[in-house]
């Protein structure tokens, strides 16, 4: 395992090559086209009962590309990916990485200003989303960038049709481009013209707020995938014959490398189950024989609540993760007393292309003494870590500051903006915004957060996106938002508004105002109405001293 050079609290940890697997590959077409060769008649995807092997998911996302070919797309176009998990989001995959083009992840939860807002960004040429959302998203979009919209249902490519997953069996009406998997019929049998690619070409455009500021896309490039599909596939034990249950969401850098691309990329199964919906889950854990995942806390959390959840479910588990957001010890503790499953930390970045730093198998995290926190691991094999102060000097082992990591891992910049690009990774040192600690054995320790960022079971909450909302509303007449701790979901949002003299305004009212104008992770869960927000001499509103009192309460 990594330990910590004398001197200072940097590991560097790359001195072995990437000489297998994934990592000897040029692109992710090239990695999957290998892993078709292997086996092509192993299954390489299960959706409830249904199930396609490397060859037929290989046919199919051929077809696949070759429609998108004939509507103009090609290397470095920007397409969105509007849906849950559900195995036409792995066809997409494959049938742009064959294109050369760039996936675009687009949270579902997304509504109108805040999907066209990334869109428009990216200059994304097309769309693929559930036919539900078809025509809504085709009114969103009016004007845009996008010159064709594709819709897919989430009822094919499974007979069971679970009621918990699939409220109605009536399908919409296709967007005006086109049904999925229709078009597969209709371009059977062709194939995309070759397209040669490289390490540098853009693989995922994934949308984060980053350390500082409203979203920016994170280019995650095929070098950078490769990378990390090798290292955690060797760190995590990923091997030939594993089934991976998708519980991370694949619009997430984390769902879309450490559950989708681990598993295409290597001979294992891909286990979809739609949005995450604990009973489900838990399900197909025992049904499919899953033997890894990574998922937000929360989502265990919701797991562990459900009164039929016992060990027999979780036999077949060889290793479980979590990444995205903090867990505290009793939460591990309680759950491998009830489950004899131990979850392991893990942590990353849009900006690292999922996870760089975890707790290695069949070793427990320890706990930080003097604040309590449990470590995040170890970095992975080719990432350097540092804790660094704010001239950017590396600081002794033990010492808090700046995490600070590089390596292949770490996209090259963000989308169209070069000055966020400097200032967040200058010479390809990523500055994290997050206060760690380093400890003489090599564990690392998240203890503070720089910014004023929000962590909701992994997803990332700008306040000033909330905030702007909430300002929307005629009663408001100053808001603002923080993150509090909570046990579920790490932190939740939270916000302090005053309104306007003479008006009333109730939470529940303001609650679902926001609601129609924000994801549903993103909306307040507990609003505080007070006559005047603490403010600097500048005007400028104090959100430490709201979230100190939040605490407090």
């Amino acid at each position: 395992m990594p330990g910590n050079p004398a001197g200072g609290s940097s590991i560097p940890t790359g001195a072995e090559a990437e000489t297998t697997g994934a990592g000897v590959h040029d692109s992710l077409a090239a990695a999957w086209a290998a892993r078709v060769a292997r086996n092509p008649d192993a299954r390489a995807l299960s959706y409830f009962d249904g199930a396609m092997s490397a060859r037929e998911l290989d046919t199919a996302s051929d077809a696949l590309a070759a429609a998108l070919e004939a509507r103009g797309t090609g290397r470095g176009d920007r397409v969105g990916v509007y849906l849950q998990n559900v195995p036409q989001y792995a066809l997409v995959l494959l049938a742009l990485w064959k294109l050369g083009a760039t996936a675009l992840g687009l949270n579902p939860m997304y509504r109108r200003q805040e999907l066209r807002r990334i869109v428009d960004d990216a200059g994304a040429v097309g769309v693929v989303c559930a036919d539900t959302d078809a025509e809504e998203t085709l009114d969103t979009l009016a004007g845009s960038t996008v010159r064709w919209l594709i819709s897919t249902s989430a009822l094919d490519y499974q007979s069971r049709n679970d009621p918990r997953v699939f409220p109605t069996t009536e399908r919409a009406a296709p967007a005006p481009d086109g049904d999925l998997v229709a078009l597969i019929g209709e371009f059977a049998g062709a194939r995309p013209a070759p397209v040669p690619l490289n390490r540098d070409d853009i693989a995922f455009l994934t949308y984060t707020s980053g350390t500082t500021g409203p979203p920016k896309g994170a280019m995650n490039t095929h070098g950078n995938v490769l990378s990390v599909v090798t290292t955690c596939a060797r760190w995590t034990g990923v091997s030939d014959g594993d089934v991976v249950l998708a519980v991370a969401p694949l619009f997430h850098i984390t769902g879309a490398v450490v559950n989708a691309a681990i598993s295409l990329l290597t001979d294992t199964t891909l286990v979809l189950a739609g949005r995450f919906h604990p009973e489900v889950a838990l399900e197909a854990f025992a049904e499919h024989q899953v033997t890894f995942t990574i998922g937000s806390i929360t989502a265990y959390n919701a797991i562990y609540e459900l009164p039929q959840a016992g060990p027999e479910h979780f036999a077949s588990v060889k290793t479980l993760y979590s990444g995205g957001a903090p867990i505290p010890p009793a939460t591990v503790e309680r759950f491998q007393e009830r489950f004899g499953t131990y979850i392991h930390n893990g942590y990353g970045m849009t900006e690292t292309t999922s996870a760089v730093i975890a707790v290695p198998p069949g070793r427990r995290a320890p706990v930080h003494p003097p604040s309590g926190t449990l470590s995040i691991g170890m970095p992975l094999p080719h990432l350097t870590a540092r804790v660094v102060d704010p001239h950017g000097d590396p600081v002794p082992p033990g010492d808090q500051g700046e995490l600070e990591l590089s390596g292949p891992q770490v996209v090259p910049g963000y989308w169209g903006n070069p000055g966020a690009t400097e200032q967040t990774m200058s010479g390809g040192r990523l500055r994290t915004g997050d206060v760690a600690v380093i400890d003489e054995q090599g564990w690392v320790y998240l203890v503070d957060r720089l910014k004023d960022q929000i962590n909701v079971s992994g997803y990332k909450v700008w306040p000033r996106e909330v905030e702007d909302a909430l300002y929307e509303h005629p009663a408001v007449y100053e808001a603002a938002v923080v993150g509090e701790p909570d046990d579920y979901r790490g932190e939740t949002v939270v916000a302090y508004v005053s309104l306007k003299s003479g008006l009333s305004l109730t939470q529940e009212e303001l609650i679902v105002f926001a609601r129609d104008r924000l994801a549903a992770y993103k909306c307040p869960r507990r609003i505080h109405f007070i006559a005047d927000l603490p403010k600097t001499q500048t005007g400028k509103i104090r959100r430490a001293e709201l979230r100190r009192a939040g605490v407090a309460e």
